[in-house]
């Protein structure tokens, strides 16, 4: 479950159910608190084209809030130029960066600390669309040591 607190007013709760072909967004508008009646949901066979997570049924709750007059003109504004924004929730990739930065600290080596980052990158995040390169075991020790601070690093700063 995720809570998009969009106006001061205006908060959406989106939630990811599974169903026998694929899963759904269900999203419930809410006004100071309290659901007002406005739901609705996405249906999905396998994966979303959003820029992040809810991103679809955003929309079309706020569309359709606005059609049954729940939410004003005004409002849909704000809603919309919310929606437009990137929404990404970062803090898994905030919180596998910090346990695989932990190796430089663990380790003694520079094998030791490429291979705990290495592995704490597919604990956290290979579900995530991680993939290692097909040729990272024939790398030499600098060349891991690189591009796994530089995956580390860009995934500790996103906001």
């Amino acid at each position: 479950m995720r809570i998009f607190k969009i106006t001061k007013d205006i908060e959406v709760v989106c939630e990811s159910q599974n169903t026998r072909s694929g899963f759904r967004h269900l999203a419930t508008l809410q006004r100071k608190g309290r659901g007002v009646g406005e739901t609705a949901k996405c249906c999905y066979l396998n994966r979303t084209w959003e820029r992040y997570q809810f991103q679809s049924v955003l929309n079309k709750i706020i569309a359709q809030a606005f059609k049954n007059k729940t939410i004003s003109e005004e409002e849909k504004k704000s809603c919309d130029d919310f929606i437009e924004g990137d929404q990404t929730d970062w803090s898994d990739f905030k919180t596998t960066s910090m346990v695989a930065k932990l190796g430089d600290l663990f380790c003694d080596n520079q094998k030791e600390k490429n291979d705990w980052k290495a592995r704490m990158l597919k604990a956290g995040m290979e579900n995530k669309g991680l993939q290692m390169p097909e040729d990272w075991n024939e790398l030499d020790e600098d060349t891991k040591e690189t591009r796994l601070n530089a995956v580390i690093g860009l995934m500790g700063e996103k906001q």
